[in-house]
């Protein structure tokens, strides 16, 4: 009857954080009991598990990750507990990768401070990385509850579909667009742009959490007033201070992108999910570049 929990009867699944507790979610519906392990609002780079985030692991039964260096403390975690019960499973296994820095190869400046290793981990910002990274997550639940496999296999049917249409709506809203290159001041859109033939940009010296100083705030001022910059992305869940001030020195519109790391409350309270955020970026996309 495969791995389940005594309380309830359901298999105990925790998600690393929301991209990867969203596509379980859609899969196993109310079949499992689903944690997202990092707490709303909380920073994938920056967060550090507690011993109670360690105990609620360990008595789980399929722990969810991303990989990739995405989420830094995964290892020392699991070396931490124990594990003979919990199957863990690394999601962007087996995806298409990106070397760390695609798209930075005409980048304007240098990476962004996040040591990710040899590939760009942001793997299902590509709607077919993250239908892949789905079947990983559907595979491993239908090995660890195979009463439910045909359930789980249905869903994953269910959401493909939505996947290839997600696609599609990107192919068809971005194909007509006027602008390729996608300035931002965090380079996490490479699958993104790359799906889609986008060229990603990153600014000198900025990242998702600092501030770049006098010098690299000038050169990509210069930058954009040499390359006809119209509009700069900054991450929704991130500071939108330097986009803000580049756009008070040039001109530029700013506008967000959304990584889905996590929700806000009001996404949150409006229901959102990998799917409305995703269509999100194609309106924020094709209004920038057209």
């Amino acid at each position: 009857c495969g791995i389940q929990t005594e309380s309830s009867g359901k298999l105990r699944v925790v998600a690393s954080f929301y991209p990867i507790y969203d596509l379980a979610h859609k899969i196993g519906r109310d079949k499992i009991e689903l944690v997202n392990m990092l707490p709303a609002g909380a920073e994938v780079h920056h967060w550090e598990p507690a011993p109670r985030d360690m105990a609620a692991l360990e008595q789980s039964d399929v722990f969810l990750y991303n990989g990739l260096g995405m989420e830094h403390w995964v290892e020392d975690i699991l070396e931490a507990i124990q594990t003979e019960n919990l199957l863990v499973v690394e999601t962007a296994k087996n995806v298409f990768l990106l070397p760390s820095d695609d798209g930075h190869a005409e980048k304007h400046g240098n990476e962004d401070g996040h040591n990710h290793g040899a590939y760009d981990p942001h793997t299902w910002l590509s709607p077919q990385n993250a239908k892949k990274q789905m079947e990983n997550i559907k595979n491993v639940l239908m090995k660890a509850d195979p009463d439910n496999a045909e359930t789980y296999e249905a869903n994953y049917a269910h959401y493909a579909k939505q996947f290839d249409e997600l696609d599609l709506e990107f192919q068809t809203a971005l194909a007509e667009v006027s602008k390729r290159d996608v300035v931002v001041t965090h380079r996490a859109f490479a699958y993104l742009c790359h799906a889609y033939g986008l060229r990603q940009i990153g600014l000198e010296g900025v990242s998702h959490d600092s501030e770049p100083s006098p010098d690299q705030l000038r050169e990509s001022i210069q930058f954009i007033q040499e390359n006809d910059v119209t509009t700069v992305f900054y991450e929704q869940s991130g500071n939108a201070t330097t986009a803000t001030t580049i756009a008070r020195e040039t001109g530029v519109k700013i506008a967000s992108l959304s990584t889905l790391e996590f929700l806000t409350s009001e996404q949150q309270a409006a229901g959102d999910d990998y799917f409305s955020i995703m269509r999100q970026n194609i309106a924020a996309l094709k209004e920038a570049l057209q």
